[in-house]
């Protein structure tokens, strides 16, 4: 049975400095880790991912970790499906859809 409590969003948020060209460069080099890793962009400096149980954002967290810049703040908080449907989001002043949820794979 699919619970929405197995089911994880795993949001990286992160501030990088970006005032040296180095620092641009590595910021950059970490935004594109994250799409490699198949984040998607929610807003500028925060990532997120859909993942099926804890197992998985564990092994995730070491990806993420194997290509941390040198400078900067980087935290990454893990949810389950359940608390991520009651996000709120606005576009302005305009409320926005509530965002869907990946399809379920369907097993033979």
């Amino acid at each position: 049975m699919f619970s929405g409590y197995r089911f994880l969003w795993m949001q990286v948020i992160f501030d990088l400095p970006v005032t040296k060209r180095r620092q641009r460069k590595a910021a950059t080099k970490f935004r594109q880790h994250l799409l490699d890793l198949g984040f998607e962009m929610a807003q500028f400096s925060v990532y997120q991912k859909w993942l099926v149980g804890k197992e998985a954002a564990e092994r995730m967290v070491k990806r993420i970790r194997l290509k941390l810049p040198d400078d900067g703040r980087i935290n990454i908080l893990v949810f389950t499906d359940k608390q991520y449907e009651n996000i709120i989001t606005f576009h302005g002043k305009v409320h926005g859809e509530k965002k869907q949820n990946p399809q379920q794979f369907e097993l033979f």
